[in-house]
């Protein structure tokens, strides 16, 4: 979406990378003039898609380009309110999800009740609206809310450096020797 709104262009969001962009512009845009139907209502599982909502506010994003008569690549008027939608609409489809997740192993036994986790990692943990969100959900529902740093929350790479550092320092799970391990480059 940030690449499609042409952000790098955009005078606040030089540099930045395209969710922080994106949430750097929802902060002052109107999350109600835009309403985009959320991803795979219809199915009651626990997979996220974003390929509909993608074409949903990608029409969008050209109905609005004719109307205000500009070129693809050119910044429109309304950038902001498209980011806080878009925004919206995301946190909304990751928080019904992992709800719907967290049921799922409460149900089935697979947490126990007393240590139930819920852990955040990766480029939208770094995104303070999604993060508030998931922090509220995981305290409505007894779950410890763990997350690292935003300045972490960049790369998987990091991230799960990171998680390694910390099963190192516990001692859990590390494997000491490497014999009788098998990876296999792409």
């Amino acid at each position: 979406v940030a690449r499609r709104l042409s952000l790098r262009k955009h005078p606040e969001c030089h540099g930045m990378a395209g969710g922080k962009a994106i949430e750097h512009l929802a902060q002052s845009g109107n999350r109600h003039q835009y309403k985009f139907r959320l991803p795979m209502q219809h199915y009651r599982n626990c997979d996220f898609s974003f390929c509909g909502l993608q074409n949903l506010v990608n029409k969008a994003i050209v109905e609005k380009e004719k109307e205000e008569g500009i070129q693809e690549g050119e910044i429109l008027s309304c950038v902001q309110d498209i980011a806080a939608a878009v925004q919206h609409a995301v946190a909304v489809h990751i928080f019904q999800r992992t709800y719907r997740a967290m049921l799922f192993c409460m149900k089935n036994s697979i947490l126990s009740a007393k240590n139930a986790a819920l852990v955040v990692s990766g480029g939208v943990a770094s995104n303070q609206y999604i993060r508030k969100g998931l922090q509220a959900l995981a305290d409505a529902n007894d779950f410890a809310f763990l997350c690292p740093p935003p300045r972490l929350c960049t790369d998987n790479g990091v991230m799960i450096a990171w998680n390694g550092i910390e099963r190192l320092r516990a001692g859990l799970g590390v494997l000491h020797s490497t014999d009788g391990i098998r990876y296999e480059p792409r």
